[in-house]
Formats: structure tokens, sequence, C-alpha cells
């Protein structure tokens, strides 16, 4: 056929298909201004003929929401036809909720829900906020209901009335709660689920368009997990048109703000499909126009990252998304210019990156690299969850260095004086927190005047950033420099004031980082005038293990530093006492601070004799049998400074301390050692205790120790063989005279 008869016949199938279309045409706008009242003139005449015309009683909205319901049986029509029968019954109350109450349930869900999102365990049981329910005998805006009449046409009208009624749907505000409530209150979310079931693809996407704005209600998103919308937008996936694709991985995105709805996701193959969405680009056969077919490419991968940073909040699913090889696809997607794909790509792997397994994976694809260059973006979105990245990564010793080969300190350290951006400021503080923890970084911060800055947000800043903000501190003032760069610029002031509050997480940067600032004595003078030693005591009966153990372990640079130190310790009624009972903890960590504490205390004579009525001894015996060496450590220093008073060397003995010390020779640890020599030394004074420990083979064990290259190891090692050996002498004298 040539191109002119082409041409010819395609306008005479044109003028035999007009005469169908135009009264399609006019019937579709009166029925669009007959529902959405965008002929105001006439919206009430309207309103009462389509009543008069479609139905014999006006739909008005159940007052009892269903959260739960079988799609069958919303399907029957034995239900739609009960819904009319008590539809009449509703005319004279007309529900509403006003906007601050509105505002209020919104809220109050939204924080719920984000408290639940926070647990990546799968196996706890959703907690489901409280089905709100509208308040009967009042006004409703006019929106309420256009948009039940458009639910009404939803449910019986024609294919050419649905895409209709979807795009009227549309056009309203769908953002709001009030038209949000319309739609599920007439049961539209089942008809919207139900559309997506179907080959109609103009809706389909009319259908995911509403779904995706309605979602960001809490219990709407609850809603379309119950009705089973989620295996059906997984489903979706696959499908060969993008615009498809990126609605429903979007509204994915939306609803996988729980568990229960992200557990969903995964068990319907969702994660693997999403994760292929990152690549779609080279897979895709959507029947479009080329310039389409490129510019698609990109949104599609966004709304897949999007979807994967909703459902990475489970621990099952950032193993799901691992095991699909969504790491290198990630990886290759922040290299793109595109800000609005690099967030969520940047916020999926900020999530996974939690994961021990992850971070490896991280390294091995010279992710780092990118995430300090987005650190220079002028978008601020990007430039906090690349700081959270880096926060969550920076636990790796490799990739702390791998920050600052990039240069990725200097641009940290510079967005520490954009204050503004609380949520921003957050993450820059966590991620010069972790980073500090190298010495080397450190060094960097110093250079970059960062320290100066940190201190300058020690007052006025919300909890999560003081955290951050003490917790760098405390790391920076492991050196001496920084220590005196703290206290000219008054940052021991706001450090010890912060020791009165109760967030536990802060209580415990704090508490170490006041202690390494009294490694410095004129930085103790300032704290011991404030009162910090009392605050720092106090917390010894803190509940929270964690904050127990920082609090004694910063006493002990406090004890060693004070100027009279065993008076201070003395004038704190009832401390002694609490340190004592505190040997009686099952936490590891608190006796081994408990202990070191201990050790400083007992260099005082009169508190020593005070500890020891109290019953340190037997306590500290009791612990003796430990694997830990880190407890082993400060137990033994405990013990060596204990045997200085009074009979506590016999004491030690009578209570079995001296058999398991000597195990602890056969360590690899060489400050256990040098402890466990000293403390062996002390008891060795005793002939009873010498014998124990010649039963015990430590007589072997000491003779290697002689020879070590630390003096007091050596010097503690022989002074003890040397007892031991006195008392041999001794006896064999005594025997033959």
């Amino acid at each position: 056929m040539s191109k002119q008869e082409f041409a010819f016949s395609e306008e005479q199938q044109k003028e035999k298909d007009q005469p169908n279309e135009e009264p399609k045409k006019e019937e579709a706008i009166t029925f669009r201004k007959a529902v959405t009242g965008s002929d105001r003139s006439t919206q009430e005449k309207n309103q009462i003929n389509f009543g008069k015309t479609r139905m014999t009683k006006r739909l008005e909205p159940s007052l009892n929401w269903k959260a739960t319901v079988d799609s069958k049986e919303r399907r029957s029509l034995v239900r739609d036809s009960q819904e009319e029968k008590h539809i009449g019954r509703l005319e004279k109350a007309r529900p509403s909720v006003s906007p601050g109450r509105a505002q209020i349930v919104r809220k109050s869900a939204e924080k719920i829900e984000e408290i639940i999102s926070e647990s990546s365990s799968e196996s706890e049981e959703d907690e489901e906020p409280p089905d709100h329910r509208q308040e009967a005998n009042a006004d409703l805006p006019s929106e309420y209901w256009q948009i039940q009449k458009l639910v009404k046409y939803l449910k019986g009208g024609n294919q050419t009335a649905t895409v209709i009624a979807l795009c009227s749907m549309k056009d309203f505000n769908l953002a709001h709660e009030t038209c949000q409530l319309a739609i599920r209150d007439v049961g539209g979310l089942e008809v919207l689920i139900n559309l997506l079931d179907t080959d109609e693809v103009k809706c389909k996407i009319g259908s995911l368009k509403i779904l995706k704005e309605i979602s960001h209600n809490p219990q709407i998103r609850r809603n379309i997990v119950d009705l089973g919308g989620l295996p059906i937008m997984v489903k979706i996936l696959d499908s060969p048109y993008k615009t498809l694709k990126c609605l429903a991985a979007e509204t994915i995105a939306n609803v996988a703000k729980f568990r229960r709805a992200r557990r969903a996701v995964r068990s319907h193959g969702g994660i693997t499909k999403l994760v292929a969405l990152l690549d779609c680009g080279q897979n895709s056969t959507e029947p479009a126009q080329s310039s389409l077919y490129e510019t698609r490419d990109m949104e599609v991968a966004r709304c897949g990252a999007l979807a994967l940073w909703s459902c990475s909040k489970s621990y099952a699913n950032k193993e799901a998304i691992r095991k699909a090889g969504g790491i290198p696809l990630l990886a290759r997607l922040l290299k793109t210019s595109h800000e609005n794909v690099l967030i969520p790509v940047v916020g999926t792997l900020q999530e996974c990156a939690s994961e021990e397994s992850y971070r490896a994976a991280i390294k091995a694809e010279r992710i780092i690299e990118n995430l300090v260059k987005n650190l220079n973006s002028e978008n601020e979105q990007l430039q906090e969850h690349c700081a959270m990245a880096i926060y969550q990564c920076a636990e790796d010793e490799e990739t702390r260095d791998l920050v600052r080969l990039h240069g990725g300190l200097k641009p940290l350290a510079s967005l520490l004086n954009n204050t503004d951006n609380k949520e921003r400021l957050a993450a820059v503080t966590g991620a010069i927190w972790k980073c500090s923890i190298s010495k080397e970084n450190v060094t960097k911060f110093r250079e970059y005047k960062a320290i100066e800055t940190l201190v300058g947000l020690l007052t006025d800043q919300p909890e999560e950033v003081l955290v951050n903000v003490v917790g760098a501190l405390g790391e920076c003032c492991q050196e001496y420099e920084n220590r005196v760069i703290v206290r000219k610029c008054g940052g021991i002031q706001p450090l010890v004031s912060l020791l009165v509050g109760i967030n536990q997480a802060l209580l415990v940067n704090v508490t170490k980082a006041v202690g390494a600032c009294a490694l410095e004595p004129e930085s103790m003078t300032i704290i011991d005038r404030l009162d910090g030693v009392r605050l720092l005591w106090s917390l010894l009966k803190n509940p929270h293990p964690d904050v127990k153990a920082s609090a004694a372990w910063a006493l002990c640079p406090c004890i060693q530093n004070a100027k009279d130190a065993g008076e201070m310790v003395r004038s704190f009624v009832g401390g002694l006492e609490l340190v004592v009972n505190l040997l009686k903890s099952d936490n590891k960590e608190v006796l081994a601070s408990v202990c070191a504490a201990i050790t400083n205390i007992a260099k005082d004579q009169e508190n020593l004799a005070v500890i020891t009525d109290h019953g340190v001894v037997p306590l500290l015996s009791k612990l003796a049998n430990t694997n830990s060496d880190k407890l082993r450590h400060h137990l033994a220093e405990a013990i060596s400074h204990c045997c200085m008073w009074g009979r506590n060397r016999v004491a030690f003995g009578e209570h079995n301390a001296v058999a398991p010390l000597v195990r602890y020779l056969k360590s690899n640890d060489t400050n256990v050692h040098r402890a466990t020599a000293q403390a062996l030394y002390q008891l060795s004074e005793d002939a009873d205790n010498c014998i124990t420990m010649h039963e015990n083979g430590a007589v072997k064990l000491l003779l290697d120790m002689v020879g070590s290259p630390d003096q007091e190891l050596q010097e503690a090692a022989a002074g003890c063989i040397s007892n031991i050996r006195r008392l041999a002498l001794a006896t064999e004298k005594a025997r033959y005279t």
C-alpha cells in the first residue's frame, strides 16, 4: 500500500470513529463536572440530580473503619447491598475531623510507627497503632463526599468511567487526611487494589498514583497490607512498562515503613525484583519512544533504591539485598550526577552499613571514595546521608584511613560551621566522632580547627548532636594538646554540666570526655571546683551498666590527679561502700572499671582500711576465676594494692585467690603478666601463699618473665621468685636443725 493510500484509509477510519468518540467526550466532561464540582455555580444541583438518577439514598461513609477485611467478602454483592441499606441512617449525622485533631492523630500514629520501624527484629509482633475513628455529629468538607461519589463510580463504572474517576480523584489534595480517609471509609482501598490486578495499564497507573499519595498515612498503609496489596505491587515490578515499575516501587517505599510490610515484600520475592530495578536500563522492553526510554531508566533506578531504602531497616532484608547482588549496583549508581538518585542510594547504603558484611563489601567496592566526593555536594540531604554512611562504616580502622586518604576530613570539619540543619549536623558530628578514633585523623581535625568548633557545639544543641560532639571530644582528648585546647576554649564547664543528664548514650560519652580531661592537672582542678567528681561518683548508682562502667573509668584519673585525693574520696558519704558493692555486678566491664577505681582508692591507707572493712577482699577473691583478660589485668592490680593493709595477704590466700592468679601468667596479654606478677609478689610475703604458688607451677612461669623487656614485670617476677626461694631455704634449714 502506498503512503497516499495509507493516509487516505487512515482519514476514512477517523471519520468512521468520530461520531462514536464525540458523545464519549461530552459524557466524560459532564461526568467530571458533576463529580468534582468544577462548575461551582451548579454544584448543589448536580449533587441532587446525581442522587436521584444513580441511587435512591445518598452514599455516606461508614463510621466503623475496617482495618482488616477479607478481600473476597469485600467484593461480594451481599456486602454492598447491606451498605446501601444502612446509608440512610447516616444521613443526619455526618462525621468530621477538625484540622487540629487530625494533625495530632497523624503525628501520634507516625511516631508510633517510627519507633516500630527502628527495630530490625522480624520475629517480634507489630505494635499496631490504634484505629482512630472519626467523630460523629460534625461537618466534613465537600471534598469528602465528592471523593466518595468517585469511589462509587470506581465500583460500578465501565472502563471509561473508571479512568475518568481516577483522574478526577487525583485532582484532589490526597496529602490531606480527610481525602485519604474518604477513600478508605467507603471501601475505596479495596477497589484501588483490585484495579492493580487488571490488564488495563491506564487503570493501574491511575490506581498506583492515588495509592502512592495516600500511603503516607500510617493507618492506610497498614490497610493496604491487610488487603493484600503488596504482593500485587511486587508482581507489577515485572511489568515491561517503566511508569508502572516506578509507581509500584514508590508505593512499596511508602508502605514498607513497618516490619510486617517489609517481611511481606521479602516473602513475595520483592527484594530481588527491586534490586533488578537498579539495573533496569539494560533489560527494559517498554514499547515507547527511544527518548522516553532513555530518560526513564534513571527514574526506575531511583524508585527501586527508594523502596530498598525502606526495606533495608530489616536485618533479613539487608541480607536479601546483599545476596541479590545489590551492593555492586548501588556502588555503580553512586557515580551518577543525579542527586535525586544518589539520596536513596546512599540512604540504603547507610542503613545496610550497620552490618559488618556490608562494611567489608563497601570497602571492596571502593564506595568510600564516592561518599567522600558527595560530601562536597550542595544538596544538604545528600550531605547528611553521606556523613551518616561514613559514621556507620568508620567503625572499621581501614575505612577511617580511607576517609582521610580521600580527603574526607576537611569537608566534615567545614560542615560543622553550618548548624541550622540539625539532622545533617548530627550526621556530620557522628562521622567526626567515629573518624576521631584514629590518632592520625585527630591530628588532621586539630589542623582544621575542628576541636574548637566542637567545643562551641556543647551548648544549645539537641541530644542527638551532643552525643556525637561529646563522643568526638572524648576521643580527641586522649592527646595532651587537645586537652589543653578544650580547657582554653572553656569546654570543661559545659562538659561537667552534662553529667546531670539522663540520656544514657550522652552520659557514657561525657564521662569518658571528663575522664580524659582529668588527665591534665589544670583541667582536674576545674573539674573538682565544679563538683565534677561528686557528679561522676553519683553516676555509679545509674541503672545502666554502661554508664556505671564509664563513670568508674572516669574516676580513676580524677583520683590520680586530685590534690588531696584521699580526703576527697572520704568526703563522699557512702561512696566507698557503693564502690565495693559494685563488685557484685554481673557485668564484666563494670567489674573491670570498679577494680581499676579500687586500685586508685587503695593507694590511700585510710581508704584502704575502710574498703577492707566493707569486705573488699572476699569480693575480689570471688572474681579470680575469670577468663576476661581485661578484668584479670585490673583485678590483679586491685589485689596487689589491697595487700598493703593488715592481714589482707593472708585473707586472699584463705579465700583461694592465689591459685587462679598463677594461671593468669599463661595469658598472652603483657598487661596481665605485669599486674599478676606484682600481685603474686605482694602475696608471696605470706608463707602459705608461697606454698600454693609453688604447687601450682608459678616458679617456672615466673622464671620466663624475668627476661622480659618490661622492667616492672622483671622486678615483680624476680621478687616473687626470691620470696618463694627464701621460704624454701628456711624450710630446709629448719629441717636439718
